[in-house]
């Protein structure tokens, strides 16, 4: 790739630009359920993506199902819409960029203000899940653009509104488009050293409503079944399923009201992962036998509701090509890319199971995500962009060999 560097120079100019598209996307609120703010994310992203010549759409989707936290009834909640863009569609090799606009922060969250930690860090909502990999994903085809192979190569991306709640409303969409690609890249932020994720876990979410009988507490006590005694008495059998590498944890529980009555009612969300599908079939009957047991109890009644679910990701061939290719590349910019294992899950996962091959972690270095700690490395933006660039240029020119599909 003798054409490389001033496109490499292009690039290492970009930082002050990059880092004022952090700012201003992670300055919008785009919670999950701020279908508003979503959609302002995708209607930033969608303009930048029309400037490269692409064919873009703002697909909306319809509302995505929930349990009302504090009822347990099933409720709808809009969320925001996707952007779909498509370049020389008709190319013979394409490639599948994609990234999420949502964040796990919700409107009015406190969590707002998008502040400079020192000269190397930025510190905000969303700044490295991932509205740094949005950055990078579009710095990185402007990039390819300007490279004399970018002809020889079409490509698709997908920002989904709801890949933080398991892009329920995505799904469809992006193994339809991504399915139907050549190789995958997905800018979920790297791990904290800069290492890609090769393999991940597999992901269930799950809601659990018990149902008991209310009473006066102090009159007629036996009168009533207590939902968050039964519900305590779920989570601790649920916890003893933990085996094999399986991981659980309870995020949420609820229930009750005034301590003079039996509370009749009690929720709790519960997150499962797991390294196979064997192991995922496995905790699943795990799961359904302590809900029957618990049913068996006069005047208790237990439902059990599936939320999003995503595969495990193995390692297949396929990605590890793509994987050594990144190595290489990153040995060309003076990087040093590893590989590791995650317990994360990410579109990616959903992507390989369609039989795309993958590297899902190509976005910016930082950490603290989830939290109102979430930071981006600042110069991680110039950095990753860069590694994905000569990536894709590299399979365009010919000089990296493309993964072979699976399905």
């Amino acid at each position: 790739m003798s054409d490389v560097k001033p496109v490499m120079d292009w690039i290492n100019s970009q930082g002050r630009r990059m880092l004022e598209l952090v700012t201003e996307l992670s300055s919008i609120n785009s919670g999950t359920f701020n279908a508003p703010g979503v959609a302002r994310v995708a209607e930033i992203v969608a303009g930048r993506l029309a400037q490269l010549g692409a064919n873009v759409e703002t697909v909306a989707l319809g509302p995505v199902e929930d349990v009302d936290d504090a009822t347990g009834a099933r409720v709808d909640r809009a969320i925001g819409p996707a952007v779909v863009a498509r370049k020389r569609p008709g190319a013979t090799r394409t490639i599948f960029l994609g990234i999420h606009s949502d964040t796990v922060y919700p409107a009015g969250s406190a969590f707002a203000a998008v502040t400079k930690k020192d000269d190397r860090a930025l510190v905000g909502p969303g700044v490295c899940d991932a509205k740094g990999g949005i950055v990078v994903l579009l710095t990185a085809l402007e990039a390819l653009e300007r490279s004399p192979a970018a002809g020889n190569v079409g490509w698709a991306v997908v920002i989904n509104p709801d890949e933080e709640i398991g892009s329920p409303g995505s799904r469809d969409l992006l193994v339809t488009i991504g399915g139907a690609c050549d190789a995958g890249l997905v800018f979920e932020p790297a791990l904290a050293d800069g290492s890609l994720v090769g393999s991940r876990k597999g992901s269930s979410n799950f809601a659990v409503i018990v149902h008991g009988r209310a009473a006066h507490a102090g009159r007629d006590p036996d009168r009533g079944r207590n939902a968050i005694d039964a519900m305590a008495d779920f989570i601790v059998e649920l916890r003893g399923a933990t085996s094999g590498g399986h991981t659980i944890n309870v995020g949420y529980a609820h229930g009750g009201g005034p301590v003079n009555v039996v509370p009749d009612r009690a929720v709790c969300r519960f997150n499962v992962r797991t390294p196979s599908m064997g192991r995922t079939d496995e905790i699943d009957g795990r799961i359904e036998r302590i809900v029957e047991k618990l049913n068996g109890r006069e005047g208790i009644r237990v439902e059990l509701r599936r939320g999003s679910s995503a595969p495990p990701k193995p390692l297949d061939a396929g990605t590890m090509r793509l994987l050594d290719h990144a190595r290489a590349c990153g040995n060309r910019l003076g990087l040093q890319v590893a590989r590791r294992e995650s317990g994360g899950v990410s579109d990616g996962n959903r992507l390989a199971a369609a039989g795309l091959a993958v590297i899902d972690s190509m976005g910016v270095r930082g950490g603290e995500i989830h939290s109102e700690r979430e930071f981006l490395e600042i110069d991680s933006l110039v950095e990753r962009t860069g590694l994905a660039a000569m990536l894709m240029m590299g399979l365009a020119s010919g000089e990296w060999e493309w993964p072979v599909r699976r399905i």
